[in-house]
């Protein structure tokens, strides 16, 4: 899980040119309801960024409709513990993405790079075969402006 507005099919570390991951494709969606919901402005002091508060509901709402739809053929921390809930994921899926939130908070669309870079490094160290924390498969989600979801699902490649 990660906050950007779109990313690379290639996905590289940034301290590693290996490839991650393979995206597989990526579905942009609009979540009901959520007008306003992320707020950017530019000004002379660079990006300003208003988020309500009920974001974290706004997404958990709808999570499932949008892994529905990517797996079709073709802030923070509240919203992570919201999706695990509503998935009924293990703490340890979203290990990756608390560990980036809580070193470097929430950098938007850098985050992606981060977790993944951690997930690669643990894989490595574990002797798994992936990296995806030995599983072949994975999704990414994304958080943007006016609260865009990006779904996308990822095939590992091997450590």
């Amino acid at each position: 899980m990660a906050f950007a507005e779109g990313m690379d099919s290639n996905i590289s570390s940034p301290t590693n040119s290996k490839s991650l991951k393979n995206a597989l494709q990526f579905i942009p969606s609009f979540v009901p309801n959520s007008d306003g919901a992320i707020d950017v402005h530019v000004c002379e002091a660079g990006l300003i960024f208003y988020l309500r508060q009920d974001i974290p509901d706004l997404i958990s709402e709808n999570i499932e409709s949008n892994i529905a739809e990517a797996l079709q053929p073709s802030c923070g921390p509240a919203i992570v513990d919201q999706v695990e809930a509503k998935l009924g994921l293990k703490h340890e899926k979203l290990r990756a993405s608390r560990h980036a939130l809580a070193g470097y908070c929430n950098m938007f669309g850098a985050c992606v790079l981060f977790i993944l870079d951690e997930m690669r490094k643990k894989s490595a160290k574990e002797g798994l075969r992936t990296t995806g924390e030995g599983l072949d498969w994975g999704v990414l989600l994304c958080f943007g402006p006016d609260l865009t979801v990006e779904t996308v699902v990822l095939h590992s490649v091997a450590t």
